[in-house]
């Protein structure tokens, strides 16, 4: 297993180009599903979640091919399995995405139920209740969701209770291909749900709504889709992370291949904490604060501030003049990194969902234990502006959502060293 070995107090100084965004590109792959064509993608991460979901549709029968400058090409025009195994569904919550087209396309399907997720409980009811309203026969035994619509699905109006990103997915890959319209109401707006419907549009599929909380999607009624060749949007939570190091570094650094409207409450943020900021099209580039403002973040759904940023928000603040309040209101078990954090020095208050930090905290290297995905980048923040050195165990989390971490960060400045564990 590989560990990071990390020599804080450098700064950081130059660009960093940021890679496809890894939550726009699993629906992306999966949508390619209801395709009758072979299809392109490209600025596709190179990270452990999409290899995951294109392992899936190989198994399933379609074949998968990479070419030069992170592009793929799928073919799943000879898928023969309509069956997603738990071997892979466990490693991967997001496996759940092939749901909603398998049974779109083939009329029946039998998925997984996806394995328990470290932050906390992320049910699938929704996502099959509103297939159900579609005209879908579910049951749930041994573990695996089996679904028929052997006439097809038929359009349906979908309230969602909650607002869920991949359920509002999974509808719209579903309805894409029902007959009639659909409307689903209280839908996700995050940019990679508004990817997968421009991608479908642009397909022939007539979707009205894109970007807002109600999207009417009229079904081609069992016809399969044109996909042209496509690009997927830059990952605004590595992006973000990139900032954060920048700034919990006192540094300079420039983002570069990022859509800066999709970063908007972070940007706020960084601009509250005392941080300058400066926009150009594609670019933005973070310099250091006289001093760090404390800070008061309340996670939401886009487009708030998002609980995918609030591990690393959570690290600076440690370095803030004063007392700031992140309160998570999306997932109950997202604090798992306040007891690594503490191990740096941090002075960290946790009441329920509402975590105190108290700064500014002079940190000092640490053997740590990355527990999730964001939380391990938080550990890496920490790490970089620690005096002395830090190693950051379990590092597979953070290979499961971003792309040369240590390189980039290297290439930044940083002391960076991916080692193996004895």
């Amino acid at each position: 297993m590989d560990y990071l070995h990390i020599v804080g107090g450098h700064k950081l100084e130059g660009k960093v180009t940021i890679s496809g965004a890894k939550n726009a590109a699993l629906p992306l792959i999966a949508a390619t599903i209801i395709a009758k064509n072979s299809v392109q993608i490209s600025n596709l991460p190179n990270v452990q979640d999409i290899k995951t979901l294109l392992k899936l549709l190989y198994n399933l029968g379609a074949t998968y091919t990479y070419n030069q400058n992170s592009s793929v090409q799928i073919d799943t025009t000879p898928i023969s399995s309509t069956k997603a195994t738990y071997d892979i569904v466990r490693t991967m919550r997001a496996s759940i995405l092939v749901l909603g087209p398998l049974l779109a396309r083939f009329g029946q399907c039998e998925v997984s139920l996806p394995g328990g997720c470290a932050i906390g409980q992320r049910p699938i009811d929704l996502h099959l209740k509103a297939l159900k309203q579609m005209g879908a026969n579910i049951s749930i035994k041994s573990g695996y969701v089996y679904a028929e619509a052997k006439k097809g699905l038929q359009g349906a109006t979908i309230v969602f209770d909650k607002i869920t990103v991949t359920g509002t997915e999974n509808i719209i890959m579903a309805a894409a291909l029902a007959k009639g319209k659909t409307t689903i109401i209280n839908a996700a707006k995050e940019p990679e749900v508004v990817q997968l419907c421009e991608i479908l549009h642009q397909s022939g599929v007539e979707i009205s709504g894109i970007g807002g909380d109600e999207i009417v999607i009229h079904g081609t009624a069992g016809e399969l889709l044109e996909i042209k060749p496509f690009s997927v949007i830059p990952d605004r939570i590595e992006a973000g992370t990139y900032l954060c190091a920048g700034a919990i570094t006192q540094s300079t650094i420039t983002l570069e291949k990022v859509i800066p409207a999709h970063l908007e409450s972070i940007l706020i943020k960084l601009q509250q904490m005392g941080f300058g900021i400066l926009v150009k099209n594609s670019t933005i580039t973070i310099k250091p604060a006289r001093n760090i403002q404390p800070i008061e973040i309340i996670t939401s759904e886009y487009p708030g501030f998002p609980t995918d940023m609030q591990a690393q928000f959570m690290a600076l603040a440690l370095l803030a003049e004063g007392t700031s309040i992140i309160e998570e209101r999306l997932f109950e078990n997202r604090f798992m990194h306040v007891a690594e954090l503490r191990r740096f020095g941090a002075n960290i208050q946790l009441k329920g969902n509402i975590a105190t930090i108290i700064g500014p905290t002079q940190l000092y290297g640490a053997d740590v234990m990355a527990t999730d995905l964001r939380a391990s980048s938080a550990l890496v923040l920490a790490a970089l502006a620690a005096q002395g050195a830090s190693n950051i165990h379990r590092i597979y989390h953070l290979d499961r959502g971003y792309e040369n971490l240590e390189n980039k960060l290297n290439a930044l400045g940083a002391k960076v060293t991916r080692l193996q564990e004895h």
